[in-house]
């Protein structure tokens, strides 16, 4: 467009400039509002069906890497009647941001569950447990809502609110090892634009985005919200910080961070922002027995390996052993 006149162009300017420093302000956060997660994840409402192999949901990024001298993500899915085995070097397949003091390296993970998982009688708590409770379709190690024990300040606090996590929701542990937090599904870096399918947790039930198909048409859909209720800093002991209250809300998930989808089946959703932000207990059989759970886990605060998702069976020891110092301590009043 022309202009005769050059006055015209200041308050063209001004609302170019201004427009300029919101969106600059807006890039800022790495972590989409609720509203524009549901937005950019329209298109992501397929999944396999239930009790069939996954493989499909499985993007090949064996062209990208973390960097010039990180190792390329090598994941591999393979499926039977009963079982899926996924294997995986454990790599991110962007740009490696050192959020710990941790190097990242290549592991050697092997998850084994259930093709058509079943819910046990009682959900498994993770409350204040550490290590892996799930695994993306990227390949990469899904944690819980809960940091380790130090820095004592922030024992066992939210490592999304206390700011420990890269763009896609993940960071190193001790071992070199990265592992998700979070999943921003909607950053286009993250490379979850394969399908509606995230990934898994150990108990075989799939992990879907945020939206929510109310049919199973899927032509009606919902954000996924959290049913859990701030009460106190969760900088420490976040479990302390929140209660479930639940909600009335077509959207409202259980307390485990799932829901009974239109089909029938269940699933967990993914509440990027909201806690627990990818799981908040297991429905599912959490055992060390082949085909229900996982092979050796990665370390985490100093633990000795995660030997599988507890011994005792749901409801009793929960995901995975403590190692050598045992649970962690009780909150302080």
């Amino acid at each position: 467009m022309y202009f005769r006149r050059s006055t015209v162009l200041v308050p063209i300017l001004f609302i170019l400039l201004a427009g300029a420093l919101a969106c600059a302000s807006t890039s800022k956060s790495s972590t989409p509002s609720p509203t524009a997660a549901a937005s950019a994840a329209k298109s992501l409402t397929t999944h396999p069906t239930f009790g069939t192999c996954p493989s499909s949901a499985f993007p090949d990024l064996s062209g990208t890497s973390a960097g010039a001298n990180y190792a390329a993500p090598n994941v591999t899915v393979k499926c039977t009647d009963t079982e899926v085995t996924v294997t995986s070097n454990n790599m991110i397949s962007y740009e490696f941001v050192k959020k710990t003091p941790n190097a990242l390296a290549p592991q050697n993970f092997t998850w084994k569950f259930p093709l058509k998982p079943t819910k046990a009688a009682t959900p498994t708590s993770i409350e204040n447990r550490l290590g892996t409770l799930g695994f993306s379709v990227t390949g990469i190690a899904i944690y819980g809502p809960t940091e380790g024990p130090m820095p004592a300040a922030e024992a066992y606090g939210d490592p999304v609110g206390n700011g420990l996590l890269d763009r896609c929701g993940g960071h190193t542990g001790p071992s070199s090892d990265y592992h998700y937090h979070t999943i921003i599904y909607t950053d286009a870096a993250c490379n979850f634009e394969t399908s509606q399918l995230v990934g898994f947790a150990i108990d075989g039930f799939p992990i879907y985005n945020s939206v929510i198909c109310l049919d199973t048409g899927c032509i009606q859909t919902t954000l996924a919200k959290s049913g859990y209720t701030k009460t106190g800093d969760s900088k420490t002991y976040v479990w302390k910080a929140y209660t479930f209250s639940g909600g009335t809300d077509s959207g409202t998930l259980d307390a485990c961070n799932g829901r009974t989808e239109a089909d029938g089946t269940y699933a967990y959703h993914l509440t990027p922002t909201q806690f627990p932000y990818i799981i908040g207990c297991l429905v599912g059989t959490a055992t060390t027995q082949t085909g229900n759970a996982a092979a050796p886990m990665p370390q985490m605060q100093g633990q000795q390996g995660q030997q599988g998702p507890g011994q005792q069976g749901p409801g009793q020891q929960g995901p995975g052993p403590q190692g050598p110092q045992g649970p962690p301590p009780a909150p302080p009043k």
